[in-house]
Protein backbone atom coordinates (compact mmCIF):
# COMPACT_ATOMS: atom_id res chain seq x y z
CA UNK A 1 0.00 0.00 0.00
CA UNK A 2 1.40 2.84 -0.85
CA UNK A 3 0.74 5.61 1.45
CA UNK A 4 2.35 8.06 -0.48
CA UNK A 5 0.69 11.76 -0.84
CA UNK A 6 0.32 13.08 -4.65
CA UNK A 7 2.31 16.34 -6.19
CA UNK A 8 1.50 18.79 -9.13
CA UNK A 9 2.97 17.69 -12.57
CA UNK A 10 4.96 20.65 -14.38
CA UNK A 11 2.56 22.68 -16.59
CA UNK A 12 4.30 22.66 -20.14
CA UNK A 13 2.09 25.84 -21.34
CA UNK A 14 3.44 29.03 -22.18
CA UNK A 15 1.16 31.06 -21.57
CA UNK A 16 1.12 33.47 -18.18
CA UNK A 17 -1.36 31.55 -15.92
CA UNK A 18 0.74 28.41 -16.10
CA UNK A 19 3.90 30.16 -15.75
CA UNK A 20 2.54 31.67 -12.24
CA UNK A 21 1.17 27.69 -11.24
CA UNK A 22 5.06 26.62 -12.45
CA UNK A 23 6.25 29.40 -10.07
CA UNK A 24 4.15 28.53 -6.99
CA UNK A 25 4.34 24.85 -7.53
CA UNK A 26 7.31 24.75 -4.84
CA UNK A 27 4.28 24.04 -2.32
CA UNK A 28 1.61 22.50 -1.77
CA UNK A 29 -1.98 24.44 -0.84
CA UNK A 30 -5.08 21.67 -1.55
CA UNK A 31 -8.15 23.56 -2.18
CA UNK A 32 -9.88 21.04 0.01
CA UNK A 33 -7.56 22.09 2.86
CA UNK A 34 -8.78 25.52 2.96
CA UNK A 35 -12.00 26.52 5.29
CA UNK A 36 -13.04 29.62 5.03
CA UNK A 37 -15.97 32.15 6.08
CA UNK A 38 -18.09 33.53 3.39
CA UNK A 39 -18.52 37.25 4.31
CA UNK A 40 -19.61 40.68 2.57
CA UNK A 41 -17.29 43.31 1.63
CA UNK A 42 -17.49 45.35 3.70
CA UNK A 43 -17.73 42.99 7.41
CA UNK A 44 -14.23 41.58 5.57
CA UNK A 45 -12.75 45.09 4.92
CA UNK A 46 -13.45 45.86 8.78
CA UNK A 47 -11.59 42.66 10.11
CA UNK A 48 -8.54 43.38 7.53
CA UNK A 49 -8.64 46.65 8.49
CA UNK A 50 -6.83 46.45 11.65
CA UNK A 51 -3.55 44.61 10.41
CA UNK A 52 -3.38 47.05 7.14
CA UNK A 53 -2.28 49.88 9.19
CA UNK A 54 0.65 50.87 6.59
CA UNK A 55 -1.47 51.44 3.96
CA UNK A 56 -4.13 53.85 2.94
CA UNK A 57 -7.81 53.17 3.37
CA UNK A 58 -9.15 54.01 0.35
CA UNK A 59 -6.95 51.41 -1.52
CA UNK A 60 -8.15 49.16 0.98
CA UNK A 61 -11.44 50.08 0.45
CA UNK A 62 -11.11 50.26 -3.66
CA UNK A 63 -9.84 46.63 -2.98
CA UNK A 64 -12.94 44.87 -2.03
CA UNK A 65 -15.34 45.85 -4.53
CA UNK A 66 -18.76 44.73 -4.71
CA UNK A 67 -18.55 42.13 -7.36
CA UNK A 68 -19.92 38.57 -7.27
CA UNK A 69 -17.54 36.96 -10.31
CA UNK A 70 -15.57 34.48 -9.27
CA UNK A 71 -15.08 36.51 -5.77
CA UNK A 72 -16.70 33.83 -3.47
CA UNK A 73 -14.36 31.69 -2.89
CA UNK A 74 -11.47 34.53 -1.73
CA UNK A 75 -13.83 35.91 0.82
CA UNK A 76 -13.12 34.72 4.20
CA UNK A 77 -12.46 36.22 8.38
CA UNK A 78 -9.15 35.42 9.26
CA UNK A 79 -9.45 34.69 13.09
CA UNK A 80 -6.80 35.11 15.62
CA UNK A 81 -4.90 31.91 16.65
CA UNK A 82 -2.39 31.31 19.21
CA UNK A 83 -0.98 27.60 18.71
CA UNK A 84 2.31 27.14 15.69
CA UNK A 85 -0.16 24.86 13.79
CA UNK A 86 -3.00 27.59 13.53
CA UNK A 87 -0.81 30.11 12.78
CA UNK A 88 1.04 28.30 10.06
CA UNK A 89 -2.47 27.36 8.64
CA UNK A 90 -3.70 30.74 8.44
CA UNK A 91 -0.54 31.61 6.51
CA UNK A 92 -1.42 28.74 4.21
CA UNK A 93 -4.86 29.82 3.74
CA UNK A 94 -3.82 33.57 3.11
CA UNK A 95 -0.97 32.03 0.57
CA UNK A 96 -3.36 30.04 -1.50
CA UNK A 97 -5.94 33.29 -1.85
CA UNK A 98 -2.49 34.62 -3.21
CA UNK A 99 -1.15 32.06 -5.60
CA UNK A 100 -5.30 31.45 -6.64
CA UNK A 101 -5.62 35.71 -7.12
CA UNK A 102 -1.89 35.50 -9.20
CA UNK A 103 -3.43 33.06 -11.38
CA UNK A 104 -6.81 34.58 -11.93
CA UNK A 105 -5.00 37.88 -12.82
CA UNK A 106 -2.96 36.40 -15.41
CA UNK A 107 -6.27 35.14 -17.10
CA UNK A 108 -7.96 37.87 -17.08
CA UNK A 109 -4.78 39.88 -18.61
CA UNK A 110 -5.30 37.39 -21.37
CA UNK A 111 -8.82 38.93 -21.77
CA UNK A 112 -7.44 42.06 -21.49
CA UNK A 113 -9.77 42.66 -19.02
CA UNK A 114 -8.29 45.76 -17.77
CA UNK A 115 -10.82 46.91 -14.57
CA UNK A 116 -10.62 43.20 -13.15
CA UNK A 117 -7.07 43.41 -13.34
CA UNK A 118 -6.50 46.38 -11.45
CA UNK A 119 -8.97 45.41 -8.86
CA UNK A 120 -7.72 41.86 -8.65
CA UNK A 121 -4.03 43.54 -8.22
CA UNK A 122 -4.93 46.00 -5.71
CA UNK A 123 -6.49 42.87 -3.72
CA UNK A 124 -3.48 40.90 -3.88
CA UNK A 125 -1.78 43.73 -2.64
CA UNK A 126 -3.77 43.78 0.57
CA UNK A 127 -3.21 39.92 0.97
CA UNK A 128 0.19 40.26 0.71
CA UNK A 129 0.70 42.93 3.62
CA UNK A 130 -2.29 41.21 5.30
CA UNK A 131 0.15 38.02 5.53
CA UNK A 132 2.95 39.57 6.09
CA UNK A 133 1.83 41.21 9.34
CA UNK A 134 -0.47 38.43 10.27
CA UNK A 135 3.27 36.18 9.84
CA UNK A 136 5.25 38.52 11.89
CA UNK A 137 2.56 38.85 14.32
CA UNK A 138 3.48 35.27 15.79
CA UNK A 139 6.72 34.66 14.58
CA UNK A 140 10.29 35.27 16.46
CA UNK A 141 13.62 35.93 15.23
CA UNK A 142 12.71 35.51 11.08
CA UNK A 143 15.83 35.73 8.86
CA UNK A 144 17.05 38.36 7.10
CA UNK A 145 16.51 36.45 4.10
CA UNK A 146 13.14 37.01 5.09
CA UNK A 147 13.19 40.29 5.75
CA UNK A 148 14.71 40.81 2.61
CA UNK A 149 11.76 38.85 0.66
CA UNK A 150 9.11 40.49 2.54
CA UNK A 151 10.56 43.85 0.81
CA UNK A 152 10.71 43.05 -2.23
CA UNK A 153 7.46 41.63 -2.42
CA UNK A 154 5.45 44.96 -1.21
CA UNK A 155 7.82 46.91 -3.32
CA UNK A 156 6.87 44.33 -6.26
CA UNK A 157 2.95 44.48 -5.65
CA UNK A 158 2.92 48.57 -5.00
CA UNK A 159 4.90 48.79 -8.22
CA UNK A 160 2.02 46.53 -9.67
CA UNK A 161 -0.59 48.42 -8.54
CA UNK A 162 0.27 51.64 -10.15
CA UNK A 163 0.84 49.92 -13.47
CA UNK A 164 -2.28 48.35 -12.92
CA UNK A 165 -4.08 51.67 -12.33
CA UNK A 166 -2.31 53.75 -15.36
CA UNK A 167 -3.73 50.80 -17.47
CA UNK A 168 -7.71 51.43 -16.27
CA UNK A 169 -6.82 55.54 -16.87
CA UNK A 170 -6.34 54.90 -20.59
CA UNK A 171 -9.07 53.52 -23.50
CA UNK A 172 -5.98 53.43 -26.37
CA UNK A 173 -5.82 49.92 -27.37
CA UNK A 174 -2.22 50.28 -28.97
CA UNK A 175 -0.76 51.95 -25.09
CA UNK A 176 -2.53 48.99 -23.80
CA UNK A 177 -1.32 46.24 -25.86
CA UNK A 178 2.41 47.82 -25.52
CA UNK A 179 2.09 47.99 -21.54
CA UNK A 180 0.94 43.91 -21.88
CA UNK A 181 4.75 42.72 -21.39
CA UNK A 182 6.01 44.85 -18.70
CA UNK A 183 2.73 43.78 -16.58
CA UNK A 184 3.62 40.53 -17.18
CA UNK A 185 6.76 40.57 -16.05
CA UNK A 186 5.92 42.10 -13.17
CA UNK A 187 3.33 39.64 -12.63
CA UNK A 188 6.51 37.12 -12.88
CA UNK A 189 8.21 38.74 -10.45
CA UNK A 190 5.30 38.91 -8.04
CA UNK A 191 5.10 35.21 -8.49
CA UNK A 192 9.10 34.26 -7.45
CA UNK A 193 8.63 36.53 -4.86
CA UNK A 194 6.02 35.59 -3.25
CA UNK A 195 7.44 31.95 -4.26
CA UNK A 196 10.91 32.54 -2.41
CA UNK A 197 9.04 33.90 0.62
CA UNK A 198 6.42 30.95 1.34
CA UNK A 199 9.59 28.47 1.04
CA UNK A 200 11.57 30.71 3.59
CA UNK A 201 8.86 30.86 6.02
CA UNK A 202 7.59 27.05 5.68
CA UNK A 203 10.95 26.42 6.17
CA UNK A 204 11.81 28.75 9.28
CA UNK A 205 8.71 27.61 10.95
CA UNK A 206 9.57 23.76 10.66
CA UNK A 207 12.84 24.56 11.92
CA UNK A 208 11.21 25.51 14.66
CA UNK A 209 9.15 22.60 15.65
CA UNK A 210 12.03 20.08 14.89
CA UNK A 211 14.10 21.94 16.92
CA UNK A 212 11.29 21.35 19.51
CA UNK A 213 10.78 18.10 19.45
CA UNK A 214 14.72 17.13 19.49
CA UNK A 215 15.60 19.44 22.19
CA UNK A 216 12.42 19.43 24.76
CA UNK A 217 12.12 16.42 27.73
CA UNK A 218 8.45 17.74 28.37
CA UNK A 219 5.95 15.32 26.80
CA UNK A 220 3.06 17.60 26.03
CA UNK A 221 5.45 20.23 24.43
CA UNK A 222 7.13 17.28 22.08
CA UNK A 223 3.50 15.95 21.45
CA UNK A 224 2.15 19.12 20.32
CA UNK A 225 5.21 19.81 17.93
CA UNK A 226 4.91 16.67 16.38
CA UNK A 227 1.18 16.48 15.75
CA UNK A 228 1.99 20.04 14.18
CA UNK A 229 4.79 18.41 11.94
CA UNK A 230 2.41 15.57 11.26
CA UNK A 231 -0.31 17.95 9.99
CA UNK A 232 2.39 20.33 7.90
CA UNK A 233 2.95 16.81 5.78
CA UNK A 234 -0.47 16.26 4.89
CA UNK A 235 0.00 19.70 2.99
CA UNK A 236 1.59 17.81 0.40
CA UNK A 237 5.04 16.22 -0.59
CA UNK A 238 7.21 19.08 -1.03
CA UNK A 239 6.31 20.22 2.93
CA UNK A 240 7.59 16.51 3.67
CA UNK A 241 10.78 17.29 1.94
CA UNK A 242 11.55 20.50 3.54
CA UNK A 243 10.97 18.81 6.77
CA UNK A 244 13.26 15.75 6.32
CA UNK A 245 15.38 18.59 5.16
CA UNK A 246 15.52 20.49 8.34
CA UNK A 247 16.07 17.20 10.40
CA UNK A 248 12.73 15.98 10.90
CA UNK A 249 13.17 12.33 10.40
CA UNK A 250 16.43 12.77 13.12
CA UNK A 251 14.13 14.40 15.67
CA UNK A 252 11.46 12.28 15.67
CA UNK A 253 13.72 8.74 15.93
CA UNK A 254 15.11 10.18 18.88
CA UNK A 255 12.07 10.41 19.99
CA UNK A 256 11.07 6.78 19.46
CA UNK A 257 14.30 5.66 21.24
CA UNK A 258 13.04 7.39 24.70
CA UNK A 259 10.98 5.36 26.43
CA UNK A 260 9.42 8.32 28.72
CA UNK A 261 7.62 9.27 25.08
CA UNK A 262 6.32 5.54 24.53
CA UNK A 263 2.84 7.20 25.03
CA UNK A 264 3.03 9.43 21.42
CA UNK A 265 5.21 6.12 19.76
CA UNK A 266 1.77 6.25 17.38
CA UNK A 267 1.71 9.66 16.27
CA UNK A 268 5.07 10.20 15.90
CA UNK A 269 5.04 6.57 13.60
CA UNK A 270 2.48 8.34 11.83
CA UNK A 271 4.26 11.33 11.15
CA UNK A 272 7.23 9.72 10.23
CA UNK A 273 5.16 7.34 7.81
CA UNK A 274 3.91 10.62 6.18
CA UNK A 275 7.62 12.12 5.88
CA UNK A 276 9.12 8.98 3.82
CA UNK A 277 6.30 9.33 1.48
CA UNK A 278 9.28 11.30 -0.22
CA UNK A 279 13.31 9.76 -1.43
CA UNK A 280 14.80 12.75 1.09
CA UNK A 281 12.82 11.22 3.82
CA UNK A 282 14.16 7.78 3.09
CA UNK A 283 17.46 8.97 2.96
CA UNK A 284 17.18 10.31 6.23
CA UNK A 285 15.85 7.14 8.10
CA UNK A 286 19.20 4.93 6.83
CA UNK A 287 21.67 7.59 8.23
CA UNK A 288 20.15 6.75 11.82
CA UNK A 289 19.37 3.52 11.55
CA UNK A 290 15.83 3.91 11.57
CA UNK A 291 15.09 0.14 10.27
CA UNK A 292 16.38 -0.94 13.08
CA UNK A 293 14.79 0.98 15.25
CA UNK A 294 11.65 0.56 13.65
CA UNK A 295 12.41 -3.83 13.70
CA UNK A 296 12.67 -3.11 17.79
CA UNK A 297 9.60 -1.91 18.22
CA UNK A 298 7.66 -3.97 16.26
CA UNK A 299 9.86 -7.17 18.17
CA UNK A 300 9.19 -5.70 21.53
CA UNK A 301 5.86 -6.98 22.56
CA UNK A 302 5.22 -4.42 25.26
CA UNK A 303 4.02 -1.97 22.64
CA UNK A 304 0.57 -1.15 22.36
CA UNK A 305 -0.76 -2.52 19.30
CA UNK A 306 -1.55 1.22 18.31
CA UNK A 307 2.50 1.24 18.16
CA UNK A 308 2.94 -1.95 16.31
CA UNK A 309 0.93 -1.07 13.50
CA UNK A 310 2.26 2.71 13.37
CA UNK A 311 5.58 0.87 12.90
CA UNK A 312 4.31 -1.33 10.65
CA UNK A 313 2.90 1.44 8.72
CA UNK A 314 6.17 2.98 8.60
CA UNK A 315 7.44 -0.08 6.72
CA UNK A 316 4.85 -0.30 4.37
CA UNK A 317 5.90 3.14 2.86
CA UNK A 318 9.74 2.90 2.41
CA UNK A 319 9.36 -0.90 0.59
CA UNK A 320 6.41 0.68 -1.57
CA UNK A 321 7.19 -0.63 -5.09
CA UNK A 322 6.92 2.69 -6.54
CA UNK A 323 9.87 4.30 -4.65
CA UNK A 324 13.04 4.59 -6.75
CA UNK A 325 15.18 5.16 -4.06
CA UNK A 326 16.32 1.77 -2.63
CA UNK A 327 19.83 2.45 -0.83
CA UNK A 328 17.93 1.62 2.46
CA UNK A 329 17.19 -1.94 1.41
CA UNK A 330 20.40 -3.53 2.41
CA UNK A 331 19.85 -2.45 5.86
CA UNK A 332 15.88 -3.60 5.56
CA UNK A 333 17.26 -7.16 4.35
CA UNK A 334 19.59 -7.58 7.39
CA UNK A 335 16.32 -7.08 10.08
CA UNK A 336 13.74 -8.83 7.41
CA UNK A 337 13.06 -11.45 9.22
CA UNK A 338 12.34 -10.58 12.52
CA UNK A 339 10.43 -8.01 10.78
CA UNK A 340 8.45 -10.47 9.07
CA UNK A 341 8.21 -12.68 11.88
CA UNK A 342 6.66 -9.75 13.99
CA UNK A 343 4.32 -8.42 10.99
CA UNK A 344 2.76 -11.84 10.22
CA UNK A 345 2.00 -11.94 14.13
CA UNK A 346 0.55 -8.82 14.08
CA UNK A 347 -2.05 -9.47 10.93
CA UNK A 348 -2.80 -12.66 13.12
CA UNK A 349 -3.36 -10.75 16.23
CA UNK A 350 -4.97 -8.18 14.62
CA UNK A 351 -7.97 -6.47 16.74
CA UNK A 352 -9.67 -4.44 13.71
CA UNK A 353 -9.60 -3.89 10.19
CA UNK A 354 -7.28 -1.11 10.22
CA UNK A 355 -4.36 -3.03 11.89
CA UNK A 356 -4.34 -5.81 9.61
CA UNK A 357 -4.65 -3.69 6.57
CA UNK A 358 -0.88 -1.85 7.63
CA UNK A 359 0.42 -4.99 8.37
CA UNK A 360 -0.33 -6.76 5.52
CA UNK A 361 0.71 -3.77 3.55
CA UNK A 362 4.04 -4.01 4.55
CA UNK A 363 4.15 -7.52 4.24
CA UNK A 364 2.41 -7.57 0.93
CA UNK A 365 5.52 -4.83 -0.42
CA UNK A 366 8.33 -6.68 1.29
CA UNK A 367 7.16 -9.89 -0.99
CA UNK A 368 8.06 -8.03 -4.33
CA UNK A 369 12.02 -7.90 -3.04
CA UNK A 370 12.92 -11.12 -3.04
CA UNK A 371 11.51 -14.85 -2.82
CA UNK A 372 13.57 -15.72 0.23
CA UNK A 373 10.66 -13.20 1.69
CA UNK A 374 8.31 -15.44 0.09
CA UNK A 375 10.13 -18.81 1.72
CA UNK A 376 9.63 -16.98 5.13
CA UNK A 377 6.46 -16.72 4.61
CA UNK A 378 5.74 -19.77 4.18
CA UNK A 379 7.70 -21.25 7.05
CA UNK A 380 5.98 -18.76 9.39
CA UNK A 381 2.38 -20.33 8.08
CA UNK A 382 1.42 -17.57 6.94
CA UNK A 383 -0.63 -18.12 4.18
CA UNK A 384 -2.51 -19.92 6.70
CA UNK A 385 -3.13 -16.99 8.94
CA UNK A 386 -3.93 -14.49 5.80
CA UNK A 387 -6.36 -17.12 4.68
CA UNK A 388 -8.39 -17.21 8.09
CA UNK A 389 -7.96 -13.78 8.14
CA UNK A 390 -10.18 -13.31 5.17
CA UNK A 391 -12.86 -15.07 6.91
CA UNK A 392 -13.49 -12.67 9.47
CA UNK A 393 -15.39 -10.04 7.84
CA UNK A 394 -14.43 -7.43 10.97
CA UNK A 395 -10.74 -7.92 10.07
CA UNK A 396 -10.52 -8.37 6.33
CA UNK A 397 -13.66 -5.73 5.54
CA UNK A 398 -12.49 -3.83 2.71
CA UNK A 399 -11.09 -4.16 -1.14
CA UNK A 400 -8.17 -2.48 0.19
CA UNK A 401 -7.21 -5.04 2.87
CA UNK A 402 -8.15 -7.84 0.00
CA UNK A 403 -6.09 -6.22 -2.35
CA UNK A 404 -3.12 -6.71 0.31
CA UNK A 405 -3.58 -10.46 1.05
CA UNK A 406 -4.01 -11.15 -2.77
CA UNK A 407 -0.55 -9.66 -3.19
CA UNK A 408 1.14 -11.86 -1.14
CA UNK A 409 -0.80 -14.83 -2.36
CA UNK A 410 0.04 -13.97 -5.78
CA UNK A 411 3.94 -13.22 -5.11
CA UNK A 412 4.15 -16.43 -2.85
CA UNK A 413 2.40 -18.55 -5.80
CA UNK A 414 5.49 -18.71 -7.89
CA UNK A 415 6.77 -21.37 -5.00
CA UNK A 416 6.01 -25.27 -5.82
CA UNK A 417 5.18 -25.50 -1.78
CA UNK A 418 2.56 -22.55 -2.40
CA UNK A 419 0.01 -25.05 -3.79
CA UNK A 420 -0.65 -27.53 -1.06
CA UNK A 421 -1.14 -24.66 1.17
CA UNK A 422 -3.62 -23.26 -0.62
CA UNK A 423 -5.25 -26.12 -0.77
CA UNK A 424 -5.68 -27.31 2.53
CA UNK A 425 -6.37 -23.13 3.49
CA UNK A 426 -9.24 -23.57 1.06
CA UNK A 427 -7.66 -20.68 -0.81
CA UNK A 428 -9.11 -21.88 -4.23
CA UNK A 429 -12.84 -20.52 -2.82
CA UNK A 430 -10.92 -17.38 -1.56
CA UNK A 431 -9.80 -16.70 -5.05
CA UNK A 432 -12.91 -17.40 -6.99
CA UNK A 433 -14.87 -14.96 -4.30
CA UNK A 434 -12.53 -12.55 -5.83
CA UNK A 435 -13.03 -12.66 -9.01
CA UNK A 436 -16.44 -11.31 -8.08
CA UNK A 437 -15.05 -8.43 -6.32
CA UNK A 438 -17.23 -4.94 -6.83
CA UNK A 439 -17.30 -1.79 -5.23
CA UNK A 440 -20.02 -1.13 -3.18
CA UNK A 441 -19.59 2.72 -2.83
CA UNK A 442 -18.70 3.55 -6.47
CA UNK A 443 -15.59 5.25 -5.30
CA UNK A 444 -12.66 5.72 -7.73
CA UNK A 445 -9.90 4.58 -5.11
CA UNK A 446 -11.87 1.68 -3.72
CA UNK A 447 -13.00 0.82 -7.75
CA UNK A 448 -9.38 0.94 -8.60
CA UNK A 449 -8.89 -1.60 -5.38
CA UNK A 450 -11.54 -3.84 -6.65
CA UNK A 451 -9.50 -4.14 -10.31
CA UNK A 452 -6.11 -5.14 -8.40
CA UNK A 453 -7.90 -7.53 -6.63
CA UNK A 454 -9.83 -9.05 -9.65
CA UNK A 455 -6.56 -8.81 -11.95
CA UNK A 456 -3.94 -10.52 -9.01
CA UNK A 457 -6.75 -13.30 -8.00
CA UNK A 458 -6.88 -14.35 -11.58
CA UNK A 459 -2.57 -14.06 -11.61
CA UNK A 460 -2.80 -16.29 -8.64
CA UNK A 461 -5.13 -18.46 -10.34
CA UNK A 462 -2.65 -19.03 -13.44
CA UNK A 463 0.19 -19.26 -11.45
CA UNK A 464 -0.80 -22.37 -9.38
CA UNK A 465 -3.05 -24.01 -11.86
CA UNK A 466 0.43 -25.27 -13.32
CA UNK A 467 -0.49 -28.10 -10.37
CA UNK A 468 -3.16 -30.34 -11.55
CA UNK A 469 -4.99 -30.48 -7.92
CA UNK A 470 -5.46 -26.54 -8.08
CA UNK A 471 -6.56 -26.67 -11.61
CA UNK A 472 -8.89 -29.42 -10.84
CA UNK A 473 -9.73 -27.80 -8.04
CA UNK A 474 -10.69 -24.11 -10.03
CA UNK A 475 -12.41 -25.94 -12.36
CA UNK A 476 -14.53 -27.59 -9.76
CA UNK A 477 -15.58 -24.31 -8.78
CA UNK A 478 -16.82 -23.09 -12.13
CA UNK A 479 -13.45 -21.04 -12.49
CA UNK A 480 -13.99 -21.17 -16.26
CA UNK A 481 -17.51 -19.32 -16.70
CA UNK A 482 -16.42 -16.69 -14.48
CA UNK A 483 -13.00 -16.29 -15.91
CA UNK A 484 -14.97 -16.33 -19.46
CA UNK A 485 -17.70 -13.47 -18.24
CA UNK A 486 -14.97 -11.19 -17.20
CA UNK A 487 -13.01 -11.51 -20.85
CA UNK A 488 -16.44 -10.82 -22.61
CA UNK A 489 -17.97 -8.21 -20.33
CA UNK A 490 -16.05 -5.01 -20.24
CA UNK A 491 -18.76 -3.93 -17.07
CA UNK A 492 -18.29 -6.88 -15.04
CA UNK A 493 -13.95 -5.79 -15.06
CA UNK A 494 -14.84 -2.24 -15.10
CA UNK A 495 -13.31 -1.78 -18.61
CA UNK A 496 -9.70 -2.77 -17.45
CA UNK A 497 -7.48 -3.99 -19.78
CA UNK A 498 -5.23 -5.56 -16.72
CA UNK A 499 -8.18 -7.62 -15.66
CA UNK A 500 -8.30 -8.56 -19.02
CA UNK A 501 -5.26 -10.11 -19.75
CA UNK A 502 -4.62 -12.13 -16.27
CA UNK A 503 -7.95 -13.87 -16.93
CA UNK A 504 -7.04 -14.67 -20.65
CA UNK A 505 -3.86 -16.29 -18.74
CA UNK A 506 -5.65 -18.27 -15.95
CA UNK A 507 -8.64 -19.27 -18.50
CA UNK A 508 -5.91 -20.74 -20.94
CA UNK A 509 -4.01 -22.32 -18.04
CA UNK A 510 -7.13 -23.73 -16.81
CA UNK A 511 -8.49 -24.68 -20.73
CA UNK A 512 -5.57 -26.83 -21.07
CA UNK A 513 -6.97 -29.15 -18.33
CA UNK A 514 -10.18 -29.57 -19.00
CA UNK A 515 -11.04 -27.66 -23.04
CA UNK A 516 -14.46 -29.83 -22.86
CA UNK A 517 -15.70 -27.55 -20.23
CA UNK A 518 -15.64 -24.67 -22.75
CA UNK A 519 -17.56 -23.96 -25.79
CA UNK A 520 -16.37 -24.33 -29.22
CA UNK A 521 -16.59 -20.45 -29.55
CA UNK A 522 -14.96 -19.54 -26.29
CA UNK A 523 -12.37 -21.46 -27.56
CA UNK A 524 -11.99 -20.25 -30.68
CA UNK A 525 -12.06 -16.73 -29.41
CA UNK A 526 -10.50 -16.66 -25.67
CA UNK A 527 -7.51 -19.87 -26.25
CA UNK A 528 -6.69 -20.79 -29.73
CA UNK A 529 -5.59 -17.32 -30.97
CA UNK A 530 -2.31 -15.96 -29.61
CA UNK A 531 -3.28 -13.64 -26.90
CA UNK A 532 -2.82 -10.39 -27.60
CA UNK A 533 -5.27 -11.51 -30.59
CA UNK A 534 -7.52 -12.52 -27.88
CA UNK A 535 -6.97 -9.41 -25.88
CA UNK A 536 -8.11 -7.56 -28.63
CA UNK A 537 -10.89 -9.06 -29.61
CA UNK A 538 -12.17 -9.08 -26.25
CA UNK A 539 -11.44 -4.94 -26.25
CA UNK A 540 -13.18 -4.32 -29.12
CA UNK A 541 -16.30 -6.68 -29.13
CA UNK A 542 -19.92 -5.72 -28.21
CA UNK A 543 -20.61 -6.64 -24.63
CA UNK A 544 -21.78 -9.78 -24.12
CA UNK A 545 -22.68 -12.07 -20.97
CA UNK A 546 -22.44 -15.33 -22.91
Amino acid sequence: MSLAYGEAHKQTEINMAFQIDNRLESFSLPIQRMHYIQVDSVQRWMEDLKLMTDCECMCILQSKPISIEDDAQNELILSSQYSVWDNLQLLLKRAWIISTELTRIAQKLEKSRWQRVHSMTVRVNCHVRSMINEYNTFTRHSSEEMHKFEKLLIEKCSEFTALTERCIQTEDEQILKSMKPCINETLSTVAHYFGQLIELILAHETRNLVRQIDSSENIYITESATRSLFSLTQEGAHLCRIIAKEGGVVALFKTCRQDCFRSIYPQTLRTLASICCVEEGIHQLEKVDGILCLADILTDSTHSEATHAEAAAVIAQITSPHLTCTQHLGSFLENMEEIVTALVKLCQEASSGEVFLLASAALANITFFDTMACEMLLQLNAMKILLAACSDRQIVDTPYSRDQVVTILANMSVLDQCASEIIQGNGIQLLMEMLFERSSSGNSAEVAACERVQQKSAVTLARLSRDPEVAHAAIKLSCIPRLIQLCRSPTERNNSDSVLVACLAALRRLAVMSPDRLKDSDFQQLVKPRLVDSFLLCTNMEESFV
